[in-house]
Order: C-alpha cells, then structure tokens, then sequence
C-alpha cells in the first residue's frame, strides 16, 4: 500500500503569526508532523504544501518534499483544504504514480504519536480504504451546551436530563484535526473528508489531539513538554 503523508501549511495565520515555524521545545512546529511519519513503511513521500518560502525552507530541511509554493489561490482565507490536498495529490500522482491514501497531518497537532499513525493505517487496510478520521472525547458534551436567543438561554441540543447524571450521558466525540486519511477516488467523487462510512480512530491521549491555533493553546503545549522535563 502506498501512501502519501500531506502537511498543509500555510504562511498568512492571524491569530498565531509564524506558528508553523515556531520553536516548540526547539523545534518548529512544522517538523514535529514531518518526523512522525517519515519511517513509517507504507508512507512512500511526507509532501507539503505551503505558501511561504520560510516554511518551505524549514520543511525541505526535515526531509520534506516541497517541490513548489502552493499557487495564491490555494493561499487565501477562502481556499479549502480540500481544494489544497486535491491540488497536491493531483500533481504527486501526476509524477510519482497513483498512490492508495492520503494522510493529511495538520502541522497544528505536534503530539500526534507513531503508534497512532500506525493504528489509522490499520483501521484503513481493515475497512478496505474507508475514510479514517481521528476523534476524541468531547470536554464539553453537547446535551450540557447552550444556545441564547432573543437573550434567552436554551438547550443546543434538545432532551430531558432530568435525573440524568453527566457521567451517565452516552459519549460524545469531536474531530481533533490530527488525522485524516482517504483514498484518491473518493476525496475527487466527494470533494470531503466526511462520509456515512467514515471509520473513527479514537485518540485516548488528550495531548494527542490539541490543536494548536492561540497562543493559550501554545502555553498549554509548551507547559506540557516543561512538565515532562521536570519529571525526567
């Protein structure tokens, strides 16, 4: 089975300028996507896309294969990234020869680990290519979400809680953006990662699945690479 490993990496982010080539325990952000798939036996290229040169740099260093500058409009804050990977992929195939997956790692999940890679491809083979994409445990379960309207509070989704316990509530989950993978064929037919049949990678590790997109989520992500220092 071949594999391509995609990092989407854009250059313009406005609320953490500079993320993606951020020192994160001195290393940036970027490489820390790169390194865990780059031995993986199956992963036959680590292709990135980005817009910016200084990225581009930084990713080639890595090991990357950054054969171009992503065109403007695949830049924009309009762009999807189904327009971005489609793009990739359509070129890699394009010069390399059809691959079986896409694996889109999004450099914003640094904490993703080899053995959860190896689990996602498993559940591909598995399920015979179905799309796997990676969850985890809501913190907040939307039964206990609220809407306001008209400045009146009421329940998001709507049921009787009365007498229910929250540990008793059935388990929710939400994409974490540290895993992605579909065959070409049905990303071109879909145009989305998202289907009926998606088969859920369920990521126990709640520092598997932060996504870093503020800089609390920075601090958060730094603390948690300090405290292992302290332990060691």
């Amino acid at each position: 089975m071949r594999i391509l490993a995609l990092v989407t990496a854009r250059g313009g982010s406005k609320r953490l300028p500079g993320k993606n080539i951020r020192l994160l325990q001195g290393r940036p952000l970027i490489t820390w996507s790169i390194d865990v798939v780059k031995d993986i036996p199956g992963v036959c290229d680590v292709l990135v896309s980005t817009d910016d040169p200084a990225i581009a740099e930084v990713a080639r260093e890595a090991g990357a294969l950054v054969p171009w500058l992503r065109p403007a409009e695949l830049a924009t804050d309009y762009a999807t990234s189904v327009d971005v990977c489609l793009h990739a992929l359509d070129w890699y195939q394009g010069i390399h020869g059809a691959v079986d997956g896409l694996l889109l790692l999004q450099p914003t999940s640094p904490f993703r680990s080899k053995a959860t890679v190896l689990q996602g491809l498993a559940l591909f083979s598995q399920y015979e290519m179905r799309t796997v994409i990676g969850l985890s445990a809501a913190v907040s379960h939307p039964m206990l979400c609220y809407r306001i309207e008209k400045d009146v509070m009421s329940p998001f989704v709507k049921s009787d809680l009365n007498g229910v316990r929250t540990q008793d509530l059935p388990p929710a989950y939400i994409v974490n953006g540290a895993f992605y993978l579909i065959s070409p064929s049905n990303l071109q037919l879909r145009r989305s990662f998202y289907s009926d049949d998606t088969v859920p990678l369920v990521i126990e590790d709640q520092r598997e699945s932060i996504d870093i997109d503020t800089e609390l989520d920075w601090i958060i992500a730094q603390s948690l690479l300090l405290a292992d220092e302290n332990k060691s």
